[in-house]
């Protein structure tokens, strides 16, 4: 195939619209593990003559330290909107316009002005994700949507939960239990979170990231979970249902950033452009199996998945909540809290 460069032109009204470039050359993405189609990269480097090299991540903390240290000379990342906030900040990202490519009118208008990239210059849409828990109903049949499943559990499940290995959503799920501020910094408040935490230790089997082996395998009966991996375990072990709890649940969005000093900057930029067609955002979806802020995806997913409980709510389910970054102080004394329950 013969490669093009195609610029940037104005349309009617004056706006100017960034047209793809087809370069060749290279595209080296930084993901979270497990959360990257492979059907999704062989298509891009099929229809764009580049080849991509992806490397994974297993937190935030793991991209934010790479990142910072300037380690590697990766083109993409793909951080959670809280993190895209911080990441803007501290001028880490490349601010790439993405509200100028061609892809961008498939956006979810919802999904624009967003409270860490306001009109979407420097990110697009990867996954939107809720966060609460998973239980096997056959071991406990009661009712599962409470945080009292993980903090004060029934007999049927002590010992056999699993926590996720991040600080950010047991901090939440604990705030929503006790009915504390968001992000409080009251001293008490701390107290009474570092207090519940280590209380719920002992009836906590594990704390890992790979809810989907953990459950499935049977080795434990409830796990703090995404969306998509309850889906995608459900499918494996029916039994399996994912939780809507009463004290709410949390929603983040990952997003397809660029880094400032991308060394294939316009490849990056083109993949951007890329995920943002429906037919491609489908794809994504269909290997990490939640949902993304593409409209027009949905024709290219599944019914059972696109209307699946994992996806959709429940009727009465308190509306899942996003959750900006707390305080610099508070974050510290979340570390210490966090790096004491590790112990």
């Amino acid at each position: 195939m013969k490669l093009r460069l195609v610029g940037i032109t104005a349309v009617a009204a004056g706006l100017l619209v960034w047209r793809p470039a087809w370069p060749d050359g290279e595209l080296r993405i930084y993901n979270w593990a497990d959360y990257t189609s492979p059907e999704l990269i062989e298509k891009f480097e099929s229809e764009h003559g580049v080849t991509v090299t992806l490397d994974t991540y297993d937190s935030s903390e793991t991209m934010l330290d790479t990142v910072r240290a300037g380690s590697a000379a990766y083109d993409v990342v793909v951080p959670a909107d809280h993190v895209v906030k911080v990441m803007i900040e501290e001028g880490l990202l490349a601010e790439t316009k993405p509200n100028q490519m061609d892809n961008f009118k498939h956006v979810d208008p919802r999904w624009i002005d967003v409270y860490w990239d306001p009109g979407r210059n420097y990110s697009v849409p990867w996954q939107l994700v809720l966060t609460a828990f998973t239980v096997d109903s056959a071991v406990y049949a009661g009712d599962i949507n409470t945080l009292a499943i993980l903090f004060d559990p029934p007999d049927e499940l002590k010992g056999r939960i699993n926590m996720l290995e991040d600080m950010t959503p047991t901090m939440r799920a604990a705030e929503r239990y006790l009915g504390v501020p968001r992000c409080t910094g009251d001293p008490e408040h701390l107290k009474r979170i570092h207090e519940l935490l280590t209380d719920a230790k002992p009836n906590w089997r594990s704390s890992d990231n790979d809810t989907l082996k953990k459950l499935t395998s049977g080795e434990v009966a409830a796990s703090q979970n995404w969306n998509g991996h309850s889906w995608r375990a459900r499918q494996q072990r029916p039994t399996l249902a994912f939780a809507y709890p009463k004290e709410g649940t949390d929603a983040l969005m990952d997003n397809v950033s660029v880094l400032k000093h991308a060394p294939n900057l316009e490849n990056a930029r083109l993949f951007q452009n890329f995920v943002m067609a429906p037919e491609n955002a489908a794809l994504i979806s269909k290997f990490a199996r939640y949902a993304n802020g593409i409209t027009g995806s949905d024709r290219f997913l599944e019914p059972e998945f696109a209307h699946s409980p994992e996806i959709q709510p429940p009727a009465g389910a308190p509306e899942p909540e996003f959750a900006p970054p707390c305080a610099k102080k508070v974050v510290e004394q979340h570390d210490k809290i966090w790096t004491d329950l590790l112990k």
